[in-house]
């Protein structure tokens, strides 16, 4: 199978003819693209990088015994509050995250919290503090102008700094955008079915995040596009490799990265085509950053130093392994792994649709699983069938 660039699948736009009818849909990175206001979007991994990095210089965490927290509320200003710790130079003032983090960590409700006076949510979370089970909470401060308090977690936490995960990055993709195979992904025009590897990196089409409680990446490597198989009309089926990976270092969410490969990327930063999306994830527990330097972060690497030929011959085996030739094969095919009736009849005729002809190897089986999963409305319900389509894969393989 070639591997290289391929100039007979590029259009003469510049970019390459590619088929999103067929593999998965993937929304994550389109809920971070919807999301994100301007001040969260980052051009480079070098501009992301030193924003990560100089709020991490400037913050400290630190176990604190709870009973030693006071809490300092303001009678001339009813929304001010702030905690005295131990050994602290001046009060630290907890944002709306911490916050939250703070009441759960004492057991009040933070939303009741936030509807009374500074004076009477600081009375109910004193007593909270000084009642306080666990006897110790880990605190992190950043000071800017003031001191913020950025997060209160469990004294267990095992925090992965956000510029850790960037930096680990940048080691494989340079800046993000260009100066090695990895960048910030391009366009697919959809009145022609071109996805255009090279755009302008700008507000509007970055996939580089990171606000004041997390950071999100996705790069791509499509430029060099991976060729595994052939479409009806005998053109190339083209992919990409890419990934995506995420962290909060104030404990919102977990660290994860996923890898995978895909036929293109659209304005809505929608990934299209999607194919062997494999995830790992690392919760902040006390072994966080060991497992990160051990486990996450190499496994990023391998991936982008990685050969596709695992991939491409397992494209190769699943078109070739013939599995049923006549419609009582297909049925009992499908039925034998779970597939209800109702099931079975949509997964053979969108095959049937797309391809012009009915499903005979697994590949064909597996594309159809993938189409009838897009038209799920309940993620859960479309999780499963793309779940059991990717095994029928990885056996054929």
């Amino acid at each position: 199978m070639n591997m290289q660039v391929l100039d007979a699948g590029r259009d003469v736009s510049g970019g390459y003819k590619v088929d999103v009818t067929r593999g998965e849909r993937v929304g994550r990175v389109s809920s971070e693209w919807f999301s994100r206001p301007d001040d969260q979007r980052f051009l480079s991994l070098g501009e992301l990088a030193a924003m990560v990095r100089g709020r991490a210089d400037h913050s400290r965490s630190r176990l604190v015994e709870t009973p030693r927290i006071h809490v300092e509320a303001s009678r001339s200003n009813a929304e001010r509050l702030a905690l005295v710790l131990p050994g602290a130079d001046a009060p630290v003032e907890p944002n709306h995250w911490s916050f939250g983090q703070l009441a759960a960590q004492v057991g009040a409700p933070a939303a009741y919290l936030r509807q009374l006076p500074a004076a009477l949510a600081g009375i109910n979370l004193q007593y909270g503090l000084t009642s306080h089970r666990a006897e110790q909470i880990k605190t992190f401060e950043t000071a800017n102008g003031r001191v913020e308090l950025r997060a209160v977690t469990g004294p267990d936490y095992g925090r992965i700094y956000d510029h850790e995960l960037v930096e680990a990055v940048q080691r494989i993709a340079g800046n993000g955008t260009g100066d090695t195979r990895w960048k910030v992904p391009g366009v697919l025009d959809w009145s022609t079915g071109v996805y255009n590897p090279r755009v302008d990196i700008t507000k509007d089409t970055t996939t580089l995040y990171a606000s004041d409680r997390d950071v999100f990446l996705f790069l791509v490597d499509d430029l060099n596009p991976i060729e595994a198989g052939r479409l009806p009309d005998g053109s190339p089926d083209l992919y990409f490799r890419g990934f995506y990976c995420w962290n909060s270092e104030v404990g919102a969410k977990t660290l994860g990265i996923a890898s995978f490969y895909l036929r293109a990327v659209c304005q809505n930063r929608n990934l299209w085509g999607v194919e062997d999306f494999r995830e790992i994830t690392i919760r902040h527990s006390k072994y966080a950053a060991s497992r990160f330097a051990h486990e996450a972060a190499p496994a990023l690497t391998r991936f982008a130093n990685s050969s596709p030929m695992p991939f491409v011959n397992g494209i190769k085996a699943a078109r070739e392994k013939i599995v049923a030739r006549t419609d009582e094969d297909r049925s009992d095919f499908l039925r034998n792994r779970g597939f209800s009736k109702v099931e079975t009849a949509k997964i053979i005729d969108t095959v049937l649709a797309e391809e012009g002809h009915k499903p005979e190897s697994i590949f064909d089986f597996v594309q159809g699983i993938t189409a009838v999963a897009r038209d799920k409305p309940h993620q859960d319900a479309r999780l499963d069938l793309e779940g059991r389509a990717k095994k029928l894969l990885d056996r054929a393989a």
